[in-house]
């Protein structure tokens, strides 16, 4: 069975698919190990990982072997971040078939120029292409792809460009009509108005994607009593939560002169070494080592 069709049976089942971001194998398979539904293959939490800016900077080849590598260790279906699809129509045809031939189930796209500038940080340049541009991404990616069942999500960035909720639903409607698996739409507001205004405008039959990162108050319970939406993805929070423990962490090495004040906070050796699957290790010397 493929990544895709995983992903669209746990839609069937759950109605919503619940993804955690992740930046690496590790960060994804703790995702697994919450039970999350999914995992997002973050382009910012990768950007932030390799310590630059979510502006383009990340090469297709760094995300899509790092993708390729949550893939495999984590054992959920993944989301693959693609930004703008790395460049035009012709870029696209190219990134699709890597990822769905990565083990990805998703891919989601947005529609700004490339190079994009990450979405929520303030006064940031968010250039939009044409809308007939981005019909012909998608049309791309559904050319490109093997599996009928790999998922394509066409994200567009109208809210966060100000362009407000016609241009969003003009073009939300006209990358249905695409041939789009499904539709983001983002919001920098920090309440979820605008958002659900959205939603309940929205007349196409394709399921809609939230990444409610601005707006914390959008939970789980709140999503699915407006419908319409199929994916929930939790979109920062694997690094933000790594950056605030290790910084937590290091300052009290730094005060304390030493490590005793942190080893009850901190995970186990042990802990680390079960993630890592050292107990296998361990039984595969006995078999094989001689």
């Amino acid at each position: 069975m493929g990544s895709g069709t995983r992903f669209r049976q746990i839609l069937a089942k759950n109605g919503l698919v619940e993804a955690m971001a992740a930046h690496s194998p590790l960060s994804a398979m703790l995702a697994a190990e919450a039970g999350f539904d999914a995992v997002w293959a973050s382009g910012f939490e990768l950007s932030a990982l390799y310590g630059v800016p979510d502006v383009s900077v990340v090469s297709m080849t760094q995300h899509l072997e790092m993708t390729r590598a949550i893939v495999e260790r984590s054992g959920l279906p993944v989301v693959a971040d693609i930004d703008t699809g790395f460049g035009n129509a012709i870029n696209v045809l190219y990134a699709v078939e890597q990822y769905e031939r990565a083990g990805a189930a998703a891919v989601v796209m947005e529609d700004k120029s490339f190079p994009k500038v990450t979405s929520l940080v303030a006064g940031g340049r968010q250039d939009m292409v044409r809308i007939e541009e981005f019909q012909g991404k998608i049309e791309a990616a559904r050319a490109a792809r093997r599996d009928p069942d790999f998922v394509i999500v066409a994200r567009t960035e109208a809210l966060i460009a100000g362009l407000g909720q016609d241009e969003a639903l003009k073009r939300a409607r006209a990358y249905e009509a695409a041939g789009a698996d499904m539709v983001l739409v983002h919001s920098k507001q920090k309440t979820p108005d605008e958002i659900e205004a959205f939603v309940h405008a929205w007349d196409g039959k394709v399921p809609i994607a939230l990444v409610p990162t601005a707006y914390p108050q959008m939970t789980v319970a709140r999503v699915r009593a407006l419908g319409k939406v199929g994916l929930l993805i939790w979109g920062n929070h694997a690094i933000r939560a790594s950056v605030a423990a290790m910084r937590s962490t290091f300052a009290q090495i730094r005060r304390d002169g030493g490590i005793q004040g942190v080893e009850a906070g901190i995970a186990t050796v042990e802990d680390v070494f079960d993630l890592q699957g050292m107990r296998t290790v361990k039984d595969d010397e006995k078999r094989f080592l001689r």
